[in-house]
């Protein structure tokens, strides 16, 4: 006989069946919750009780402890407890229990978040609260459904995108129309108006690979540069015979059997990037004299590091695409008058190790005048919208033409850079090194506690625009965007929340949301010489935030061989192999940190070095 198809059960029936099943035990363990009073419970405060009143026979607990085990967060409210379940990265559902009717009943995110707020004294659940639903505005466009896909953005694109082209050979007009339309400061490359339909870019094609055939690979692109005029091609295929007949070839093959691999790297090859924003307000941004300084270190040499890797890459595509177009990076930060042994008081600067990268510093202006001290980062917020206007006449000028790519640098730099997008009409990225939302733990729920000092209102609420408006995020792992098993992500995190008299945020990003890419680091090793003192005098390097986005100085002290010990939550989870290359500490157990096998793992590193 077949077996018989059953709807899988929902999580209030999983949970009621488990209190029909069990009701002494679990009624005893809900009460240890309750017991503790009105506040919020972590996932190790939930799974210490659990397993310390179910310490024998848990094999018959399973269902429930998987459950629990999913389950990140608790919100007590005499008699009653609320569950955020996470089931896998990125999908949430919500449950509340009556411990004492043994009432189980699912919540919606709303009915949820509104329950939590009832934590916070003072704030009343008022009908007219302002709810933040960012989805119905990207409905319509596509976005994977399985977690291997999270951080994944391009590659899922140029799949869905060359399946619809696959299937429907009219969906190749608007690239046609690109190509036509595409330009540099008003020279056209690629495709002139000789070409008005597909098949006459098919046909131009063939002949222009017919015609290539008889050229040695190496011939520049000028000497048949006419002859494609003629045919309806414009530069930007190649600078040499052989690099114009592979991207031809790419481009047929495309228009005759659209496939991801191919649509990659045609997308790849067409030129499009000349000139580059990038902008990071807050701190002291130099070259030198600066590290140690207020909201000054790893960002600023991120950014340092990567324009001139961006630089290098430019001048070599650009040189390969056959053009003869200078690029531009500007690094747009803010200027200080009175920083005294700093460059950041000077307008202009270039930037060592390039040809065509100058930091271009705007001053924060008020009606009565240039705001000439340094500020913290937590306090820019009022100053950025006219700091935005102001950029955006400075960049006019150094560039006589927009950027091609605005890249936003943490939160102020990523707003700066979503109301320049807007003003100007351009491609948006937004790298976000740190979102506070996740450094300090409930500081939503609690914001009361947190705003006057570090305004977390207006960080929040800037942080949900630019992730929202921007075209695609940078990330450096899966870790930053949706976590582990069982750890939420920096960005997961803005999924919902609610700082209390502010907003109700019900949906405020998709970590499934093709916009995410992870990109790995590549740039070379800093501040070795000070590692590998450490480990020659026997030192132990150890990082044991809460919370780590990324964790840069874990690669470096790990690279020169000293023993690493990092916090389980963020990078250091994936960069870290528990007890092999490194140990990971959970500042939630401090108290695991004398345990023995540490001290011999210690040991054994210091007498045999090792590279991670």
């Amino acid at each position: 006989m077949a077996a018989k198809l059953t709807r899988p059960h929902s999580l209030r029936e999983r949970l009621s069946a488990t209190f029909s099943s069990h009701p002494n035990e679990l009624i005893a363990l809900f009460s240890r919750y309750v017991h503790q009073g009105k506040g919020m419970l972590q996932r190790h405060q939930l799974l210490a009780e659990f397993d310390a009143l179910i310490a024998a026979d848990k094999e018959k607990y399973a269902p429930f402890e998987d459950i629990l085990r999913a389950a990140q967060e608790a919100i007590v409210l005499p008699p009653w407890v609320a569950l955020a379940i996470r089931p896998r990265p990125g999908v949430w559902d919500y449950i509340r229990v009556n411990v004492s009717e043994l009432a189980v009943g699912e919540l919606s995110v709303s009915e949820y978040l509104e329950f939590k707020e009832q934590l916070v004294d003072g704030h009343t659940n008022s009908n007219f609260v302002l709810e933040l639903d960012f989805e119905p505005f990207n409905a319509s466009f596509p976005r994977p459904s399985m977690s291997k896909s999270i951080g994944n953005g391009v590659q899922f694109l140029n799949r869905h995108l060359s399946s619809k082209l696959f299937q429907d050979k009219e969906s190749l007009y608007p690239l046609l129309n690109f190509l036509k339309a595409h330009n540099h400061k008003g020279t056209t490359m690629m495709l002139n108006d000789r070409i008005q339909s597909l098949r006459g870019l098919q046909s131009a094609l063939r002949k222009a690979e017919e015609y290539q055939m008889s050229f040695p690979q190496d011939t520049p692109y000028s000497e048949f540069n006419h002859r494609f005029q003629e045919l309806g091609l414009e530069k930007g295929w190649g600078d040499t015979a052989k690099r114009v007949l592979d991207t031809i070839h790419l481009l047929l093959d495309l228009l005759e059997a659209p496939d991801p691999a191919n649509l990659e790297k045609f997308l790849g090859t067409i030129p499009m990037t000349f000139n580059v924003v990038i902008l990071s307000p807050h701190g002291y941004f130099a070259q030198s004299n600066v590290l140690g300084y207020p909201d000054t270190g790893g960002q600023v040499v991120y950014i340092l590091d990567q324009v001139r890797a961006l630089e290098n890459e430019m001048l070599l595509r650009i040189k390969q695409q056959g053009l003869d177009i200078t690029p531009k990076i500007l690094i747009v930060t803010r200027l200080l008058p009175d920083a005294v042994g700093t460059t950041c008081g000077q307008r202009l600067e270039k930037v060592i190790g390039t040809e065509h990268t100058d930091i271009l510093r705007v001053p924060f202006r008020t009606e009565n005048g240039i705001l000439r001290k340094w500020i913290s980062r937590f306090d820019v917020w009022p100053f950025l919208e006219t700091y935005t206007e102001d950029v955006a006449n400075e960049i006019m000028r150094e560039m006589q033409a927009k950027p091609d790519l605005i890249i936003g640098n943490y939160s102020d730099g990523n707003l700066v850079a979503t109301l320049l997008a807007h003003k100007l009409g351009v491609t948006q990225c937004t790298i976000a090194h740190a979102l506070e939302k996740t450094k300090y733990p409930n500081s939503d729920i609690y914001l009361d506690k947190f705003d006057s000092q570090y305004h977390f209102s207006c960080q929040f609420t800037a942080d949900l625009i630019a992730m929202n408006h921007t075209d695609f995020i940078i990330t450096s792992t899966f870790q930053e965007i949706a976590g582990s098993k069982d750890t939420v992500g920096q960005y997961e995190s803005h999924i919902a929340f609610t700082p209390p008299g502010l907003y109700r945020v019900v949906h405020g990003i998709d970590v499934f949301d093709p916009k995410f890419n992870i990109v790995s680091q590549m740039n070379r090793v800093r501040n070795g010489e000070l590692y590998r003192y450490i480990c020659d005098t026997k030192g132990v390097f150890v990082q044991p935030a809460f919370y780590e986005a990324f964790g840069l100085t874990v690669i470096e002290s790990m690279t020169c061989g000293l023993p690493t010990i990092a916090t389980c939550h963020g990078g250091p989870a994936e960069i870290i192999v528990d007890g092999v290359s490194g140990l990971h500490i959970d500042p939630y157990h401090s108290n695991k940190a004398d345990d023995p096998d540490w001290c011999l793992w210690i040991l054994e590193v210091r007498e045999q070095p090792r590279e991670a």
